[in-house]
């Protein structure tokens, strides 16, 4: 009789282990995928019926939301063409409103699939994101008030003059690593930097120098002072560390669009009338490759 019950107690004991592997194999998170597949494959995109995109909210030309709440820019343009190849309507879209410090961490999270925020690609943000093939190259600007401007870096230097920068920027970091002993005054918003600037908190700003060409060109008074310095950077959709398949299907969405010069389409729409037709080659990047 004890040799009975000893038995049934470990039949009992196995069988709820199993159950509760069982359990955690079919364990599954919030978006409804299983544990064992890290990722939103493609498949489950397309029975979802939506795809979410990272973009800027108040980085116009890029990433921004108009007068009547929808988003527009650059970056918007592209990711809507992405989400009809993809799932056949551009309409399927979910933009996500990031700044420029949560795009890693957004990914990290699957709070989005894709980041389309005027994201550099850096090799310190290679090892927590996978970035695709580029759509677009630039490098750092400065700009500053025409009444003070700053035509040298070195003008920043021990002189009390503070340099304004968004918190998570290729500029942050750069000016962190190259000039530390220039005074960064940090802001989380783009709205904030400019505003920092108007009012004189700072004697400029740096950042990419495409966005400050085109802030500057709409507020009269301010002139991008030192138009490119810190070498050729690239910009590109990232997802995911790891996320192999969406990765992939980024980069061969980006080769076929070369072959129509979608990118030069997407430049026109939204950047032309800010930059002219003069800045095309310098700013755009056709079918994820630089010529």
């Amino acid at each position: 009789m004890k040799k009975s019950l000893k038995w049934l107690t470990m039949l009992v004991g196995v069988s709820i282990l199993l159950m509760g592997l069982a359990a955690c194999g079919n364990s599954s998170d919030n978006n409804g995928n299983s544990a064992s597949s890290k990722f939103t494959s493609i498949e489950q995109l397309k029975k979802k019926g939506k795809i979410k995109i990272g973009v800027f909210a108040d980085k116009p030309p890029f990433g921004y939301v108009d007068a009547e709440g929808k988003n527009q820019g650059f970056d918007v343009y592209i990711a809507k063409r992405f989400a009809k190849d993809l799932l056949g309507n551009d309409s399927k879209v979910e933009f996500v409103l990031v700044d420029a410090a949560s795009r890693v961490a957004y990914l990290e999270s699957g709070k989005v699939d894709i980041i389309m925020a005027n994201f550099t690609v850096t090799e310190e943000r290679k090892e927590k994101v996978d970035f695709a093939n580029p759509y677009m190259k630039l490098s750092f600007g400065i700009v500053s008030p025409d009444s003070a401007p700053i035509t040298s870096i070195d003008q920043l230097k021990g002189n009390k003059q503070k340099l304004i920068v968004a918190k998570g920027t290729t500029a942050e970091t750069y000016f962190t690593k190259e000039y530390p002993d220039i005074e960064l005054l940090k802001f989380d918003q783009y709205t904030e930097i400019f505003a920092a600037l108007k009012d004189g908190r700072g004697a400029a700003i740096a950042n990419d120098n495409t966005e400050l060409i085109a802030w500057a060109k709409s507020n009269p008074g301010f002139t991008v002072s030192i138009p490119a310095f810190g070498g050729q950077d690239t910009i590109a959709p990232a997802v995911a560390k790891g996320n192999k398949e969406l990765l992939d299907w980024i980069n061969t969405e980006l080769d076929t669009l070369g072959k129509e010069q979608f990118i030069h389409e997407a430049y026109k729409e939204t950047l032309n009338e800010i930059y002219g037709e003069g800045y095309t080659d310098e700013l755009v990047v056709e079918g994820g490759k630089i010529q």
